[in-house]
């Protein structure tokens, strides 16, 4: 079923909560007591679960009212996650245009500046299904503020509706056309920064790698990925099997909604999980780069056991089914080391309660290998989305007001 608009969403949770929601939120507290782990050292875990619950229960509202013909269940977890707007920034102006038919918004100071500005382009998360402008304009906003920059945020098309990689060409073409247009918003050509979180900072990667080679563009002066996630070879990792049962991301989840982008069978999530999608010659050839021998001691203390997949037996009709999970523009982390090796400055944000904390580990070397100067900030208390709360107040975590300070204080010494 393609998406349905708010208003008719919004309609259907009204007629059926009287009945179903008291009843539906019961049930998702314990699912999220029995299928969940918050370990010690997370940020605010009751918080945590709180927010889990609720998720789980839309997810499971989204499914009862698709049966019932109203909206798809992803309608309603992107309608839920659009978040309460906020109040009218007087700091800012704020514009929501088209660059290259992509819709963008556009943050920068009302107050005039003596030079040049930053320009940041920013692509959000949501795994390629989710999230919007809206949802991350309380992040935009504060990195426009906090660094005196003019922050794009892109409206890239969502999947299934729009299939992959309709989202990769929508940031390309909108970041293409900023570049060639930075006059217009007092940029400086040279300091264009590309950044994103968690499949925006995959996107990010992508589209660095895709404009190295290109030479009638201005250069980027950085890249800034949040949590990102770049491959889909291994899902083995130590942080995954650490981080499998830590909301909001679940080790089988990742996978899950990899398949919901990609549009294909997500009956297939086991056999990814045990590698059974990856033809051994390809595993030995990105060993190199992917592998628990590549992760640093320090991050296999907590719960960590080698294991070996006893049951990983090659399986030729998976792969065929999901070959993209393998091709460099979804898994960024296998481009060669000469496009590596050209990439700029770069920023890193891994979380230590995230199931996606190695492939930003993994890529932090990949990138220092090859001479590339990385930024590495880890927070010892987040969790993956932990961005998509930040300004609410209370209702935030403190772990994402450090995470966007600690960016914040990088792109202001670009």
């Amino acid at each position: 079923m393609g998406f349905v608009c708010a208003p008719l969403t919004l309609i259907g949770v009204i007629w059926i909560s009287p009945f179903m929601l008291p009843i539906l939120f019961i049930w998702a507290i314990c699912y999220d007591l029995f299928k969940s782990e918050l370990p010690p050292g997370i940020d605010q875990p009751l918080k945590l679960r709180f927010y889990h619950s609720l998720l789980v229960m839309t997810a499971i509202l989204g499914r009862i009212l698709e049966k019932l013909g109203i909206c798809s269940d992803i309608s309603l977890l992107r309608f839920m996650l659009d978040g309460i707007p906020p109040w009218r920034d007087s700091k800012l102006l704020i514009r929501d245009l088209k660059f290259a038919e992509v819709p963008v918004r556009v943050y920068q100071a009302k107050a005039p500046s003596s030079g040049q500005r930053r320009g940041v382009l920013y692509f959000h998360g949501g795994a390629g299904t989710l999230g919007s402008i809206n949802a991350f304009e309380r992040v935009c906003r504060y990195i426009a503020r906090e660094t005196n920059s003019v922050v794009v945020s892109v409206g890239y098309r969502l999947a299934p509706e729009y299939l992959y990689p309709s989202q990769y060409w929508d940031c390309l073409n909108a970041t293409i056309h900023f570049m060639r247009n930075v006059e217009d918003y007092q940029v400086d050509p040279a300091r264009i920064i590309i950044c994103g979180d968690s499949c925006g900072a995959n996107f990010a990667t992508a589209i660095c790698q895709i404009l190295v080679s290109r030479t009638d563009l201005p250069k980027v002066r950085a890249q800034v990925l949040l949590y990102p996630g770049l491959q889909g070879l291994d899902f083995y990792l130590p942080s995954y099997q650490q981080n499998r049962s830590v909301p909001i991301l679940f080790q089988d989840r990742v996978i899950y909604f990899c398949l919901r982008y990609l549009n294909k069978d997500t009956s297939v999530v086991e056999d990814v999980l045990k590698s059974s999608h990856v033809p051994e010659d390809m595993k030995l050839k990105y060993k190199k780069w992917i592998s628990a021998d590549h992760i640093p001691e320090e991050f296999k203390i907590r719960g960590y056991t080698p294991q070996r997949l006893l049951s990983y037996k090659y399986k030729h009709e998976v792969h065929e089914v999901i070959k993209q999970l393998l091709e460099v523009m979804f898994s960024p982390l296998l481009a060669e080391d000469a496009i590596v090796c050209q990439l700029p400055e770069s920023y890193i944000l891994t979380c230590e309660f995230d199931v996606l904390r190695d492939d930003g580990l993994l890529y932090k070397k990949r990138l220092e290998d090859n001479g590339v100067r990385v930024s590495w900030y880890h927070n010892e208390e987040g969790f993956h989305g932990v961005l998509a709360f930040f300004g609410y107040g209370i209702f935030s975590f403190p772990s994402a007001k450090k995470i966007l300070d600690n960016t914040v204080k990088f792109i202001k010494k670009l």
